[in-house]
């Protein structure tokens, strides 16, 4: 039986750098993908996010070779969610530290490196105001 990987995030622009993890995910077993909704992405990002609607968020993340399941969740964090399917592993990207992560009594966590030059925030200040990516 293959192991329940689970990530989470608000994918709202997908790019290389979450094609990485994801691709990550899935050289470890069944992947898992929890989602934070709108509402959840404004909260923690600003009044401009999401620039993507949940529902297209969750439609390209289905999309790719990678995911098994998209959950969305309401909260801020994806505890409850992570509760409920009880993964095998949890997976963060490399802007998070172990001790950070929401879950981590429940089953063990790694994170991945941070792939350089790639995030949602370097591609929405590009799109703006036609910055090139570091």
């Amino acid at each position: 039986m293959s192991r329940i990987v689970f990530t989470n995030g608000c994918f709202d622009i997908l790019h290389r750098g979450h094609i990485e993890l994801l691709r990550y995910c899935a050289s470890l077993g069944q992947v898992i993908v929890g989602l934070n909704s709108d509402a959840s992405v404004k909260r923690l990002k600003g009044e401009t996010r999401p620039i993507n609607k949940v529902e297209d968020r969750k439609f390209l993340l289905e999309s790719t070779k990678f995911v098994s399941q998209v959950h969305i969740f309401e909260e801020d964090t994806p505890l409850k969610l992570i509760e409920k399917l009880k993964p095998d592993l949890i997976v963060k990207g490399g802007d998070y530290v172990t001790d950070s992560v929401i879950g981590k009594e429940m089953c063990e966590v790694i994170i991945f490196p941070l792939i350089t030059g790639y995030s949602t925030s370097n591609l929405a200040r590009q799109i703006s105001f036609g910055e090139q990516q570091d």
